[in-house]
């Protein structure tokens, strides 16, 4: 029987393939790799390296850690919270290459510590390890949030509120700078460009005048462009009413006062501008000018730091807000060319993308060749803010001599990313190198052959500290503290004529590749010098940190302990007030007012409540009497008095006396007293408030009983019995308020809490001018 062989391939290979192969270990190798790891993994020293860090590795196995190898990431991880732009300054051509071999050794260690956790991260970009996930005791080399001053936006804005950290301004060590994407900022840029137009005018006008005659060039050549002389008068106006607004002389100007200067006017100062500094136009009678040109720079260099260094063609570079290595840089000396390419950009969120900065036009040069520094310093804490500053730096050349006429690249930029693609100019002096480089000690050789030797330490190296001190410090409130992370940066300065360092940008994640003789010797050397101070000077603070200075170190600030949300109330307390009487007002004569409780509920809540001293301001209404008592002849009444509680007779008017003494003296303010009405001759004499002769009524008998009066029943036509109703002290006869006989302050000891109640136990006519005058005789006798 024939049998079929298969034609299906055998999955062999595919076995075989999937299988690691090992490569082959000594024995006691293998043992020392296992010995090594396990002292590693109980010692807590494994680390990691994302990208080209043959120097780090090195130093880090010398000092017993183990690598943990990163698994390739295809994609990036998210970031970290905060970092959102592409700031790092490394070049990512080197990130694809494939790593150096490593020993067999190393890389079986790795993969015993495959599981392990590690303990230092070193990586190019800050967001392929999200810090919010690390342990307290995991190190890594970048901050969170450090964008705020990596980037030329964050380095931008954050700048400006130097003044709240420090006596300094930034328009001594950075170039004014704008974001064009923002429209409050364009308007200021448009302002700054235009009125740098006026300063370069002056100083052109002074310049020329120093070696032209203009009389005489004006007449001899008909070929020359000339330009009227009103453009000198307009710069001149413009920056005398600038130097006004510095004084505050502007301050009764509104929003709504026209500029002095319309749009129409300044197109064309910028038209005869161009034809003049970049054309080569004349001025005519321009030399009339020059004295009143050189006083007004005068003026200016007091209040413009940055004058010497703007020159005459107002030359601003702009570049991309979150890029590095010098990509998407362009110089642009036209305001209309400026805004028209801002405004050709379509991107959605395009406020933070271009940043646009005053060009240096006038800097320092090397055999007439442009140079930038970069300087690294170091960052192991946040608060207290600790700055470490390298001592050796190095100088970066452009391939072409430098020329504020041509606007190229290859002019002016210095990263060695932009100018390795060009190649050298045959004018440039035969001392600049062919690889665009010098170390700082042949720059320092250089400046001493210039006479300006001691420049370096007196003016550079100072100028440089406090410009990178001054940026940290206006990103201490944003960066996120970490304490057991540290970040390398890499600075770019510019030199002016007179060896003032200027600050151009701080890049994270410096490049360290070894592309020429003098970053081949640095760039080891400022790794190596990095793990000194981050790991040996953590067990030892004495030790060697390699030509790293601390420079900077802040006094600690105490964060307050946070104790959860903890709400305090102090004040007095409040005694509760008693509930309202209801009130009714009763007609009465003159002199006796009677409230019923049943109708006059305000006003028992305003006498109740009022302080002492006060009086009731609303009143009865009282119906006179339309006739005259006419029993004058009546005989003498006596007022006797049956209390519930007491028993005895008394006469009224010495009881009433020392009743109602008792009761002003118990209390400050004029209360009404309460007031109980017989049953059997109230129905009469309060209904119609007359007797039935037409006599005032008044009570012949009276009890201040001291209990707390009971609730009475709502009345609304009359009273019921048993009724209390309120009297004012102010209604009762004269002779009861102010009698001559005062009884002894034994006999009612001062009272607390609720007025004692008056009860009306009978009512009789009061015939008024006998009644009386007994009365106060009757309260004479003993």
């Amino acid at each position: 029987m024939e049998v079929l062989q298969s034609t299906v391939a055998p999955v062999e290979g595919k076995v075989r393939r999937s299988v690691p192969s090992l490569p082959a270990i000594m024995p006691d190798r293998l043992k020392t790799s296992k010995t090594l790891a396990e002292k590693a993994v109980k010692s807590r020293k494994v680390f990691s390296v994302q990208g080209p860090y043959p120097v780090i590795r090195a130093a880090l196995w010398a000092r017993g850690w183990v690598e943990r190898r990163l698994p390739n990431l295809v994609k990036r991880v998210p970031r970290c919270l905060g970092d959102e732009e592409e700031d790092g300054d490394d070049d990512r051509e080197d990130e694809g290459k494939k790593e150096e071999n490593l020993d067999d050794m190393y890389d079986f260690m790795s993969r015993l510590v495959r599981n392990e956790t590690t303990y230092f991260y070193w990586t190019v970009r800050r967001d392929y390890i999200d810090c919010r996930f690390l342990q307290s005791d995991q190190m890594t080399n970048h901050y969170a949030n450090s964008g705020a001053f990596t980037t030329k936006v964050g380095l931008c804005v954050n700048l400006r509120n130097l003044r709240w950290f420090d006596a300094a301004d930034p328009d001594t060590f950075f170039p004014r700078c704008y974001r064009l994407g923002a429209e409050d900022e364009k308007h200021a840029f448009k302002e700054d460009f235009r009125r740098t137009a006026c300063t370069s005018l002056l100083q052109h006008v002074v310049e020329t005048s120093k070696c032209k005659q203009d009389g005489v060039k004006d007449l001899n050549d008909g070929h020359q462009q000339f330009v009227a002389p009103r453009i000198i008068n307009l710069a001149l106006h413009v920056c005398e009413e600038f130097l006004g607004v510095l004084e505050h002389s502007d301050i009764d100007v509104t929003v709504g006062t026209p500029p002095s200067v319309g749009e129409g006017r300044w197109e064309e100062f910028l038209q005869d501008y161009y034809k003049v500094v970049h054309e080569g136009a004349l001025i005519r009678g321009s030399s009339a000018f020059v004295e009143r040109c050189q006083a007004m720079l005068i003026r200016l260099q007091e209040v413009c730091p940055q004058l010497d260094t703007d020159g005459l063609h107002n030359i601003w570079i702009i570049k991309p807000g979150a890029m590095s290595r010098g990509r998407g840089i362009m110089c642009m000396n036209r305001l209309d060319e400026i805004l028209a390419f801002v405004e050709s950009d379509r991107a959605p969120n395009k406020e933070s993308k271009w940043v646009i900065q005053k060009y240096l036009e006038r800097p320092l040069l090397v055999h007439g060749t442009k140079f930038d520094l970069r300087q690294w310093f170091l960052v192991t804490d946040w608060n207290p803010l600790t700055v470490w500053f390298y001592m050796e730096c190095y100088l970066r050349f452009s391939t072409q001599p430098y020329s504020t006429k041509s606007l190229d690249s290859s002019v002016h930029l210095c990263n060695n990313s932009v100018q390795k693609h060009f190649q050298p100019s045959c004018y440039r002096h035969p001392e600049i190198p062919e690889d665009n480089m010098w170390s700082c000690s042949q720059f320092k050789a250089f400046l001493q052959r210039q006479g300006l030797g001691e420049k370096w330490e007196a003016v550079v190296v100072p100028g440089m500290q406090k410009a990178v001190v001054r940026a940290l410090q206006t990103a201490q409130d944003v960066v996120e503290p970490r304490k057991t992370s540290f970040e390398l940066y890499g600075a770019d300065f510019m030199l002016g004529r007179d060896l003032r360092p200027w600050l151009l940008e701080i890049n994270s994640s410096p490049t360290m590749a070894c592309s020429t003789t003098v970053t081949a010797r640095l760039c080891p050397a400022v790794q190596l010098d990095t793990l000194r101070v981050v790991l040996d000077r953590r067990t030892d603070p004495s030790a060697y940190t390699g030509g790293f200075q601390m420079i900077y170190k802040q006094a600690a600030v105490e964060v307050p302990q946070y104790k959860g949300v903890y709400l305090l109330v102090e004040g007095a307390s409040m005694r509760q007030s008693r509930p309202p009487l209801h009130r009714k007002i009763v007609t009465s004569n003159p002199h006796l007012k009677i409230l019923s409780s049943s109708d006059t509920s305000s006003e028992g809540d305003e006498t109740a409540h009022h302080k002492s001293g006060q009086r009731s301001s609303k009143v009865s209404s009282s119906l006179r009497s339309g006739k005259e008592n006419q029993t004058s002849g009546e005989k003498k009444r006596q007022l006797t008095r049956t209390s519930p509680k007491r028993g005895g007779k008394v006469r009224a008017e010495g009881h009433i006396a020392s009743s109602v003494r008792r009761f002003s003296c118990s209390s400050t303010s004029e209360q009404p007293l309460l007031v109980h009405i017989e049953p059997k001759k109230k129905t009469m004499c309060l209904g119609l408030n007359l007797g039935a002769k037409g006599e005032t009524l008044v009570p012949t008998s009276l009890s201040f009983p001291l209990r707390p009066h009971r609730s009475t029943l709502s009345c609304r036509s009359q009273p019921n019995p048993g009724q209390r109703v309120h009297i004012l002290r102010s209604s009762l006869p004269q002779t009861m308020c102010k009698p001559r006989y005062y009884t002894s302050t034994r006999v009612f000891p001062p009272l607390q809490g609720p007025l004692p109640i008056l009860e009306v136990l009978s009512l009789r006519p009061n015939v008024v001018n006998k009644t009386t005058s007994r009365l106060s005789e009757n309260s004479t006798k003993p």
